[in-house]
């Protein structure tokens, strides 16, 4: 190939792996020259010389059904398959749904397999994060570590958006509606997620009663769950900030149950802006826009990043956290 494109072989060696350096133009007849010869990098012999697998594991610590039915874990794994296609790597799933798992999983990560992880759905005092960190692999965070994993958790990168922003803006837009009773059902309390969306409700509502506040599970059941739990409280709410799309789909689903109107009794705001759910529930719903493929893209653009050691050089990477926008429609 060097021979063909006229060019040393360390210029080839570059442009094949992706690596800068090389000027625009020799870079383009590098790559006329590889498509001409139908060159494919032999990834086993590369691995030996690069010691990198080029797959990455994805753990979630979700039952693996929950995978399959929150539109959510799609459009995340969409992203980080956007990127790694990029790389030419791939994801490899891996579920914890039990304490007995991490050792499992712990026996995976640190076999050599995979040149680094990103990791979900993180409770307070998981061990994963101590548990990567001592394995010595390359580790992204999907959200904010929970303050109670630790200190040791918090020194890992993360990619979340803005949920306090988003929530304020949520419940916000509520009040300039005129709505007095406004409750909110949270995701699980155990997550940053959830308890950065809640800090949010009450920065706007410094005086809200705690019967105004459900605790749900980020499903569709745990959402009409919540929601009903709320109409028992309070029977004379007219708004409620529901901390997913998912929970608000359940919450729509029980309103509509009993017979309440929305939005012209009840106004719904959700959070996420998922596109196979938010538009097509009855009525459409006014939520919360999270670049929730992005995200994905970022998380894995990282953990290269990480793994190539540009976090040791001049300038360290930092955590990510993206903005949030609210889209208005029909529910608020």
């Amino acid at each position: 190939m060097a021979r063909r494109a006229g060019v040393s072989r360390s210029a080839v060696s570059r442009v094949v792996n992706g690596e800068p350096g090389v000027r625009a133009a020799v870079a383009e007849r590098i790559r006329v020259a590889v498509a001409e010869l139908g060159y494919v990098p032999n990834q086993a012999a590369r691995s030996l010389v690069t010691r990198r697998n080029n797959v990455v594991a994805v753990v979630v610590t979700e039952p693996q059904n929950r995978l399959f039915v929150d539109p959510f874990f799609a459009e995340h794994l969409r992203g980080i398959r956007e990127e790694l296609a990029v790389r030419e790597a791939q994801p490899v799933l891996v579920f914890i749904e039990s304490p007995e798992d991490y050792a499992r999983v712990g026996h995976f990560l640190g076999g050599g397999h995979v040149d680094g992880a990103l990791l979900f759905s993180l409770r307070a005092d998981d061990p994963l994060p101590a548990m990567t960190e001592q394995l010595g692999i390359p580790v992204v965070l999907g959200g904010r570590p929970v303050v109670g994993g630790g200190e040791r958790a918090r020194t890992h990168l993360y990619v979340d958006a803005d949920n306090r922003g988003g929530a304020r803006e949520a419940v916000r837009h509520l009040v300039s509606l005129g709505r007095k009773r406004v409750s909110t059902v949270t995701g699980p309390l155990d997550q940053a997620a959830s308890v950065d969306r809640l800090d949010g409700y009450r920065d706007v509502l410094l005086d809200g009663a705690p019967e105004l506040v459900v605790e749900g599970d980020f499903t569709r059941r745990g959402g009409a769950e919540a929601m009903a739990a709320l109409l028992e409280r309070c029977p004379d709410l007219d708004g409620v900030f529901v901390a997913s799309d998912l929970m608000a789909a359940g919450a729509l689903d029980l309103l509509r149950e009993r017979g309440v109107r929305v939005p012209e009794d009840v106004a719904v705001v959700g959070f996420d802006d998922l596109p196979s759910l938010a538009g097509s529930m009855d009525p459409p719903l006014t939520t919360v826009h999270q670049d929730i493929v992005g995200m994905g893209r970022t998380m894995a653009r990282l953990l290269f990043r990480e793994a190539s050691g540009v976090a040791g050089g001049s300038h360290p990477l930092s955590s990510v956290i993206t903005p949030t926008r609210l889209v208005v429609r029909e529910s608020a």
